[in-house]
């Protein structure tokens, strides 16, 4: 099926900062399933860039292979995108993130594009805490091949045509706490109010930020004896807090409970406020989210900013990269000639 792009009927949305509506924001028409949580993500990315004011060709979407690759298309039409081979989306984001570091880097992948063959992409993107939002919409299923388990799939979860998985699971969100992620969270498709508030959090965070996003396959997974279907994210669906994304320009006033928030400051001109359902939980906190994970394991879908680290430097920072992207500097600061580099040989004489 060939995308067909939207009919631009605008006239009466609102506009932000920047003068634009949200049809600036969007991308060409779905060929997902009728359903699909993944279009219901692709509506947050849009309302998110569009509150927070952000131009859209100062996104570079990147992806892999697979039905959440796709949707890098439907949202921010006017940015650079680009689908990778399957699971290697990361070394690409590195490498363009390296010459250009003043773009938003948006990582849209799958459970089987990220857990399965791109699990060690996955992993070293955390561990140089490489500047993006990494956004995976989890389903349990491959959809594109007619919904084989994924790694990520529920012990004793059933499959469409009856087959019951007996492998454990891999969650993403214990995966990246133990790999020492900077900020990690996960929302559910069918919760735009909770998802569109941390993808915020995400994009001014300075550093790796991973979202792991329940997001049913309406062909595949939304049946009973599903673990990721709507009906059973529904019933089992527990936000661990409310959350919310402040501008730093913008003044907001709201009535919160006395020692119920927690105001979290971010890079880039910004806070997350915070609700606590439990006043002892703490976001700073990895001990504690891995004991909250661990606790609630099999009985609840924990939602909302599970864990926040802004002390540590991202890749540039380590690497002491310029801030200047590669393709604003001079010629002669890139190629500095032949005597240059022979200067530099003589250290290793």
């Amino acid at each position: 099926m060939t995308s067909i792009v939207k009919p631009r009927i605008d006239k009466h949305l609102r506009r932000n900062k920047l003068g634009l509506t949200v049809r600036d924001y969007e991308g060409v028409m779905s060929t997902l399933c009728a359903g699909c949580g993944h279009d219901s993500v692709t509506a947050a990315f849009v309302q998110a860039f569009h509150e927070m004011n952000l131009e859209p060709h100062r996104a570079a979407k990147v992806s892999g292979i697979g039905c959440s690759s796709k949707t890098t298309a439907y949202f921010l039409g006017q940015s650079s995108g680009i689908n990778s081979v399957h699971g290697r989306m990361p070394s690409v984001a590195t490498g363009a993130a390296a010459v250009n570091p003043e773009l938003y880097y948006i990582g849209v992948s799958g459970d089987g594009d990220s857990l399965s063959i791109g699990i060690g992409q996955f992993a070293h993107a955390i561990r140089r805490n490489l500047n993006m939002l990494y956004c995976i919409e989890n389903n349990g299923v491959y959809g594109l091949t007619k919904g084989q388990f994924s790694a990520s799939a529920d012990i004793g979860t059933r499959a469409k045509y009856g087959e019951v998985n007996e492998q454990p699971p891999i969650d993403p969100v214990l995966l990246a706490l133990s790999l020492g992620a900077t900020f990690v969270a996960r929302g559910f498709s069918g919760d735009k109010k909770q998802l569109v508030p941390l993808m915020k959090a995400a994009l001014a965070h300075k550093g790796f930020a991973l979202i792991d996003i329940v997001s049913p396959c309406v062909t595949f997974n939304d049946h009973a004896g599903s673990t990721k279907s709507y009906a059973h994210t529904y019933e089992y669906y527990h936000p661990v807090i409310h959350a919310d994304f402040v501008p730093e320009e913008a003044e907001i006033t709201a009535e919160y409970q006395d020692g119920g928030a927690i105001t979290v400051p971010m890079h880039h001109g910004g806070n997350v406020t915070l609700r606590k359902l439990d006043r002892d939980y703490d976001p700073r906190d990895r001990d504690q989210a891995f004991q909250l994970l661990r606790t609630r394991e099999g009985s609840e879908v924990l939602t909302g900013l599970l864990y926040i680290d802004e002390t540590r430097p991202d890749m540039g920072d380590m690497n002491r990269l310029p801030d200047a992207p590669l393709n604003q500097m001079d010629y002669a600061k890139l190629c500095p000639g032949s005597a240059k580099l022979a200067e530099i040989m003589k250290g290793y004489s």
